[in-house]
């Protein structure tokens, strides 16, 4: 089931690898089997943190007791921290360009952008055009497995060392769907993965 799939992170918050639950998730110990070939990496580590791809529920804490194969065995605790936070904290540099279109601004027709970093909850861009803090604008991410036109709302600008893009612009998704939290979610997670370096 997909529901069964998380990300597991270090003890920094830094994405390691994919995981999936395998049996009962009711008591203290979780099977979970390790995805991506990357069991090795995940057994540097004592603790992992795990956040659900497909759900917005908690994210839990583990200690590894045993391994076998690309099977883990961690005995799991909920954390007290928000797991929305962690999610909506995962950013990662990602580019690509798309289009924005005006929702409460007085500009007309569509604009391009420029990705800088996407997190599952909102996206910094660079555009040649300016915008102001407050307005609402829908945006086209691509990177989904299916593309998203999302509502975002400027937060700020933010300052750019690329002489030749000098607006930067920080934004918050507003009022996603389920569906649309659970792409962007999975887009952000692979993502990471894909970018992370590999230990030599």
């Amino acid at each position: 089931m997909e529901q069964s799939i998380y990300l597991l992170l270090d003890s920094k918050g830094s994405p390691i690898a994919r995981g999936r639950i395998q049996g009962r998730t009711d008591g203290p110990y979780w099977q979970i089997q390790v995805e991506d070939g990357k069991i090795d990496e995940i057994l540097e580590h004592k603790k992992l943190k795990l956040l659900s791809i497909m759900d917005s529920g908690p994210s839990y804490e583990g200690t590894i007791v045993r391994s076998r194969n690309d099977m883990i065995q961690l005995e799991v605790s909920k954390l007290d921290r928000d797991g929305g936070d962690m999610r909506k904290n995962l950013r990662v540099l990602v580019s690509f360009k798309s289009l924005i279109y005006p929702v409460t601004g007085r500009w007309k027709g569509r604009r391009e952008i420029e990705s800088h970093d996407l997190s599952c909850g909102g996206i910094a861009f660079c555009t040649e055009h300016s915008l102001q803090v407050g307005e609402q604008l829908e945006a086209v991410i691509p990177v989904t497995s299916e593309p998203l036109v999302v509502t975002c709302q400027v937060l700020r600008m933010r300052p750019t060392e690329r002489a030749a893009v000098p607006l930067m612009y920080a934004a918050k998704f507003v009022d996603l769907c389920n569906d649309e939290e659970t792409l962007l979610r999975e887009a952000v997670f692979n993502l990471q993965l894909r970018g992370r370096p590999k230990t030599s």
